[in-house]
């Protein structure tokens, strides 16, 4: 049951890179946002190389919960405050284009890939954020958005107030992806899988270097990993935060009423339904938190378990899995050149859990900024952009956050290795040196250095995951210390005891 519904859709593998070779444009990450730039890129005749270090479209594509909705939680208002109404319209412009984008690609490919026009809501049980909900409102006047406030939804959950934004859509992103893919075949563009890029180097040419040492001299790198793997003195470290969300899928008794829903309450809990075969599958997500900094007793699949069998009469759980995402100074995705010294490499990241819609947006402008076309979004999201409010202050808090999980992880450990109990975890002292211990349901002990081998922070354990989570910039290792996400390229030290 510890999958995801997405990955019962296959995508055809790929081969590893086994030769150097040279191209126009080497995309790093093969999730959704490097595939859809491969995809405006190629068919524009651009030679394209697509590098993903494991299969395409695993990692966050294949455990998001794939709304295409420009509803992004509680956003208009605070755009307007900080932004104004120009820029909180184009935001939303932008994300409106997305939807198209899918509707339309979709519909010229005749994809079945479950798409569904769907109306989306936010939803509140708090008097304080139902009055957010209608200042959210408001927004959307201003900005000529398509919704309205309801006092109902069709739940039996406690809710105060409702906002409703019309026709948004959901559906299957892998199997939308592997007709993209398809097409980037079909103009000529080269896919590699278990190909790990590690560094971007400069010299005559600019040179994307990988673990098997294979090189690709490249005009143009897009960094579209998530979080950047290569950052350049960007500092991407210290202006954005990870954070972890978690979905369970079941049956219920109930028929599913339609929409999509997300509550501005704590813990926020998101609901959509797929349809597979012939079930309506429900998917309850939720339980967020900063990604290494979960409760130690927390088990964030039982809490969801709990809110579907109390509220929403479930039946049988077939689905669950986690999923992972980054949030920026100011809640915009950043978007565009690295920095001013390498215009030539641009990044995609901090989507802030919407990446269906932002993923699109990243595509289209960078493959524009890439072939030199003007894109009306290029300042909106450009990445060396800086606000005093609230960028400020999100920036202390964000790496005082930081450097207290640093300074916390370093600090002795008492927890003994024999007092460790079957599936569970400790950090132990072993000659002087941290080690963290997984003791695994046939009594056997899988020890690592915990030390984050991206920028030195340690790990905490997720025992809802089974991984070591990194609590600075969200790098995650199995319990075998090798890497499954983040920025990290290099797996935890294994280590004997």
């Amino acid at each position: 049951m510890h999958t995801s519904i997405w990955l019962d859709t296959e995508i055809k593998p790929f081969q590893p890179l086994h030769d150097s070779l040279q191209t126009d444009v080497t995309i790093i990450g093969g999730g959704i946002t490097g595939v859809l730039t491969a995809y405006h890129l190629a068919k524009q005749g651009v030679k394209v190389v697509l590098l993903e270090r494991d299969r395409l479209s695993q990692s966050t594509t294949g455990h998001t919960t794939a709304k295409i909705t420009a509803q992004h939680d509680l956003i208009y208002d605070e755009l307007i405050q900080h932004f104004g109404e120009e820029n909180a319209s184009l935001y939303y412009q932008s994300q409106k284009e997305a939807m198209a984008f899918y509707h339309k690609t979709i519909k010229m490919f005749q994809i079945n890939c479950h798409y569904q026009q769907e109306h989306a809501y936010l939803y509140t049980n708090q008097p304080n954020n139902r009055e957010k909900l209608e200042k959210e409102s408001e927004a959307y006047q201003k900005l000529a958005i398509e919704g309205t406030l309801v006092d109902q939804i069709p739940f039996s959950f406690p809710h105060l107030k409702a906002l409703r934004m019309n026709t948004q859509a959901q559906f299957d992103p892998r199997t939308f992806l592997k007709t993209i893919v398809a097409e980037i075949e079909k103009y000529q563009g080269h896919i590699y899988e278990r190909t790990t890029a590690v560094d971007i180097d400069y010299q005559s040419n600019t040179i994307v270097r990988t673990a098997r040492g294979h090189n690709i001299i490249t005009d143009n790198v897009v960094v579209a990993t998530q979080f950047p793997f290569y950052e350049g003195k960007a500092f991407y470290s210290t202006r954005m935060y990870p954070s972890r969300s978690y979905v369970v899928g079941f049956t219920s008794s109930e028929a599913y009423p339609g929409g999509m829903y997300l509550d501005v309450d704590q813990p926020i809990r998101s609901i959509r339904h797929v349809q597979k075969e012939d079930k309506t599958i429900w998917l309850l997500g939720g339980q967020a938190h900063k990604t290494g900094q979960q409760q130690q007793h927390a088990d964030p699949y039982t809490e969801l378990t709990q809110f579907a069998n109390r509220y929403l009469r479930s039946q049988a759980f077939h689905y669950q899995w986690s999923a992972q995402d980054y949030e920026t100074l100011d809640k915009l995705p950043y978007i565009g050149a690295l920095n001013k010294r390498h215009p030539n490499v641009f990044v995609a990241t901090g989507y802030r859990k919407w990446g269906m819609t932002n993923s699109a947006v990243a595509a289209q402008l960078l493959a524009d900024l890439i072939v030199g076309k003007e894109n009306p979004y290029k300042k909106l999201y450009q990445p060396q952009r800086f606000h005093a409010d609230p960028d400020l202050k999100a920036f202390m808090r964000n790496n005082s956050d930081v450097a207290t999980e640093f300074i916390k992880g370093k600090l002795s450990k008492t927890d003994r290795v024999e007092q460790l109990k079957p599936n569970s975890s400790a950090k132990i002292k072993h000659d002087g040196k941290t080690i963290g211990v997984y003791k695994d349901d046939d009594d056997q002990l899988h020890a690592v250095d915990p030390t984050c081998t991206h920028l030195g922070c340690e790990c905490n354990w997720n025992q809802s995951e089974k991984s070591w989570d990194c609590p600075c910039h969200g790098s995650r290792f199995n319990y075998d210390g090798k890497v499954i996400e983040g920025p990290a390229t290099k797996n935890l030290n294994k280590l004997s005891l």
